[in-house]
């Protein structure tokens, strides 16, 4: 029996090559735990013990005391980042990207699932060396160079409690055999002032912006994948109808 070549998971492919693109335009790449503490997965963003957006996420606590959160959002990680630098007294600008596992307490279906990937996206300069044409320039061209081509987008204003203004960015998706529909990707806008306050920045001197687009979503516009849950069957047939190999 012939041996097959071992093949690496769609979603590797694809955060190397989402790097890859925005390795070209300048961001690094940062890390941070999975499992967060409230300060960096909440109320460094805005979002303190008794504000209404806690119940946007839906979130696993652990049961010790104080209790810790599987992250859901990487947006800890730009919290990490900035507060690395400012304490290492490096200042903006900042460029970077974060990649990695999120975890939400809701019901799975064809477009949702409760451990998934996200993209966050940081980037932090002088006051009005960043602006919100910049962020929108930055989506076009991550896109045209993931999808290799153009394809249809649309911003819509949305809110959450660590940029302002905020912003959806929906992708047009066809999947072979289906109605087209827009496909919300992930929320985007400019970082709130007090986010730049919780870390130790001035925002009269600085601005930038934050997104954080779900990496199987993207991965899902790529191929055309109708269900996001194929992505973790488990089923290695699904692995082997991709090119990349090892």
């Amino acid at each position: 029996m012939m041996n097959q070549r071992g093949r690496l998971h769609p979603m590797t492919v694809a955060i190397r090559e989402i790097a890859e693109i925005f390795g070209r335009m300048g961001f690094g790449i940062a890390y941070g735990p999975e499992l967060e503490d409230d300060w960096h997965n909440f109320s460094a963003l805005n979002v303190p013990e008794d504000h209404p957006a806690r119940d946007m996420q839906d979130t696993f606590f652990t049961t010790e005391q104080p209790p810790r959160v599987p992250r859901t959002h990487t947006s800890s990680v730009q919290i990490r980042y900035m507060e690395r630098q400012v304490k290492a007294g490096i200042m903006p600008p900042y460029r970077i990207i974060a990649p990695g596992k999120v975890f939400r307490n809701e019901a799975t279906d064809a477009t949702h699932e409760a451990q998934f990937n996200q993209l966050e996206g940081l980037a932090i300069g002088p006051a009005g060396s960043v602006t919100f044409a910049h962020l929108k320039g930055t989506f076009v061209r991550f896109f045209s160079e993931y999808f290799g081509k153009e394809v249809p987008t649309r911003f819509r204003p949305s809110y959450f409690p660590f940029v302002e203004p905020g912003l959806e960015v929906d992708v047009w998706f066809e999947p072979e055999g289906k109605k087209g529909i827009w496909l919300e990707t992930g929320g985007a806008g400019m970082v709130h002032p007090q986010v730049l306050k919780n870390v130790g920045l001035d925002p009269e001197k600085y601005e930038g912006f934050a997104f954080g687009p779900g990496l199987e979503r993207i991965v899902m516009l790529k191929y055309g994948i109708p269900d996001v849950r194929l992505l973790h069957s488990g089923d290695i047939r699904f692995i082997y109808g991709f090119e990349a190999a090892v």
